[in-house]
């Protein structure tokens, strides 16, 4: 069984770092496109950045230059090191996993889902 467990958050002030984890369970392949996904009260859900198998990323614009997105293989895990943080990038963050990419976006076709880190930048 499949699974995939966010840690890492917390609270920050404007201006600081966090490093989301994402441990992965249960595969016995990798997965074609991981990625991290972040949801704010009453916002629709964001794609935040996606890895590619062949190494490859992509990062929604409100993030490029702060957010990286790397995994470990033999640690089975993913991270997104959030730097310059600002309150707009409070939110629940999640990451996912699955066989497909919506091509050019931060965002996979997602079989599997964790249960998400929450996120809050105070200003």
């Amino acid at each position: 069984q499949v699974q995939l467990v966010e840690s890492g958050g917390g609270s920050v002030q404007s201006g600081g770092s966090l490093r989301l984890s994402c441990a992965a369970s249960g595969y016995t392949y990798r997965p074609f496109c991981i990625c991290w996904f972040r949801q704010a009260p009453g916002k629709e859900r964001e794609g935040v950045a996606a890895l590619l198998r062949d190494g490859s990323s992509s990062y929604a614009d409100s993030v490029k230059g702060r957010f990286t997105i790397s995994q470990d293989n033999a640690k089975n895990t993913l991270y997104l090191q959030m730097n310059s943080l600002k309150s707009e990038d409070t939110a629940m963050y999640y990451c996912a996993a699955g066989p497909g990419w919506l091509t050019g976006t931060p965002e996979c076709g997602s079989a599997h889902w964790g249960q998400g880190t929450q996120v809050t930048v105070s200003s």
